[in-house]
């Protein structure tokens, strides 16, 4: 008899979900609302939506216009919904020299030069900085003179040498052997990439975050990445004084934005508190600046998958979120220059609209495809305490949600969710459902042939029905979200939150 009653007491509660399901918008709004996004972004007119282009902007413009459309508010009296990022246009001088002993190594073939003014130092005194990292655990430079010396240091900081963080620390690491005197750089570079890909990449034209501030000193001391393959001509028992010559880039500035509005959230004291929904609406361009296979025919890199999809579901969620309203209030942000190195999501955590401690979590929507229309797919399903508002979201319109099935790319810290994890907010990346980084996926990824009409657009609809809900979930719960004991971001969010 028990089991019975408990039997009917489940059906009951289920028939009850699902009634209250029926009755929110993410179940009842049509596919042409997440269709019509994706391929109005996605479209051939946008050009790929290259950072700092005429397509990238009208994206942003897009995004902005649907934001005011749906009554969202603009962010610090920003009544465009239009939050600008300054860029450089980078061309570098592919002359210079490193000499080492009898040997000198040459511009792109074994260093690039990363930042800095030209330079021309001869026979400095060498200091070797560990990873050249300063924070609240580790002070790489303590006990160190390096002042007019050439300061060499591994590469990444103490706890990650991965070539995308390194290259988010760039600029600090500069900043930090500068003010203490150094007269140059060094960084080994050791990440599992291959060098002539990096050399390729900063031989050409390149677009920057412009971080420089009224006030701030111009770095003048060169910072060069060498290739690890001549790291044994740079040991500590090896080289005593190194000779360099470097020579000026040409800069000119280049203008971006990054698209943000508000929700205010419907419960009087949980609206102070901030759910993040976001996505990039940059791609690659056309061309050579998508930088693969490309044909006379169709030669614009669309990014229907990375991330007009993206930008889908955080449209489809921000109507459907207006309609009823969550208890949290949600901060909807667009991000310009991903493709670049998570450069617009960097320049908003370092420049925030709304107070980094009132965003208690990010649910950001990036991916590079699909190749299960059964999944979702999340880099960080486990690392946060919301995974089962996450599993939910994904069952109740029929999908399973699994976590990262491809480690060994290091996908979490490979999207805009890691700008805000790196400060401590808790930040998974809602994706596309695939189980391994194959062929059915490079297919389309960063590829020509990656157009709207090759869309899944029932799985897109089912997708964006599921983000919405997740996001609806997460802001409605009655705890602060966090991270799990232990994760690499939990001290970082018991700084941020005080806890």
């Amino acid at each position: 008899m028990k089991k019975t009653l408990l039997f009917l007491s489940l059906i009951a509660h289920l028939n009850l979900f699902a009634q209250k399901l029926n009755k929110l918008p993410e179940s009842t709004l049509p596919t042409t609302e997440t269709a019509t996004h994706l391929r109005f972004l996605a479209a051939d007119e946008l050009m790929g939506r290259r950072t700092g282009e005429q397509g990238n902007w009208v994206a942003a413009r897009y995004i902005a216009e649907q934001f005011r459309a749906l009554g969202l508010k603009p962010v610090a009296a920003e009544s465009s919904f239009l939050q600008k990022v300054p860029f450089k246009n980078t061309t570098p001088n592919t002359e210079g020299s490193l000499t080492v002993g009898d040997t000198t190594l040459k511009v792109l073939d074994d260093f690039i030069v990363v930042e800095g003014k030209a330079a021309d130092l001869k026979s400095l005194p060498v200091v070797f900085a560990g990873n050249g990292w300063v924070d609240g655990e580790t002070d790489d430079y303590k006990g160190l003179d390096v002042k007019g010396k050439i300061v060499i240091v591994s590469l990444g900081s103490p706890k990650t040498q991965s070539p995308w963080e390194a290259m988010q620390s760039s600029d600090v690491k500069t900043k930090w052997a500068s003010e203490r005197g150094a007269a140059a750089l060094i960084e080994i570079f050791t990440a599992k990439i291959p060098w002539k890909n990096v050399a390729r990449y900063f031989a050409g034209e390149r677009l920057q975050l412009d971080m420089k501030k009224a006030g701030d000193p111009d770095i003048v001391m060169p910072h060069l990445w060498v290739s690890g393959n001549r790291a044994t001509l740079l040991g500590k028992d090896k080289v005593q004084t190194l000779s360099l010559k470097t020579f000026d880039k040409k800069e000119t500035p280049v203008l971006s934005y990054n698209v943000a509005g508000v929700l205010e959230g419907s419960d009087p004291i949980l609206k102070n508190e901030y759910i993040i929904l976001s996505a990039h609406f940059d791609h690659v361009g056309t061309g050579k600046n998508g930088g693969q296979a490309y044909t006379k025919e169709d030669s614009i890199f669309n990014g229907s998958r990375d991330n007009a999809f993206g930008c889908a579901a955080v449209l489809y969620a921000a109507k459907c979120l207006t309609q009823v309203k969550p208890k949290r209030s949600i901060l909807f942000l667009g991000f310009t220059g991903e493709e670049l190195g998570l450069l617009g999501s960097n320049y908003y955590a370092e420049n925030p609209l709304v107070p980094l401690k009132k965003c208690v979590y990010n649910l950001n929507c990036d991916g590079a495809g699909y190749s299960d229309t059964t999944l979702l797919t999340t880099f960080g399903l486990a690392r946060t305490d919301c995974k089962t508002e996450l599993e939910t979201a994904a069952k109740a319109f029929g999908l399973k949600i699994i976590d990262d099935p491809a480690p060994e790319q290091g996908l979490f810290d490979r999207s805009d969710n890691v700008s805000f994890a790196a400060k401590g907010i808790p930040a998974p990346t809602f994706s596309p459902g695939f189980t391994a980084f194959d062929a059915t996926i490079f297919k389309y990824y960063h590829q020509a042939t990656d157009n709207p009409e090759t869309i899944n657009f029932p799985y897109l609809h089912k997708y964006c029905q599921a983000y919405a809900h997740a996001a609806r979930l997460i802001a409605n719960r009655k705890d602060q979200p966090k991270w799990i004991a232990n994760d690499k971001y939990e001290a970082a969010y018991k700084v941020l939150y005080g806890k």
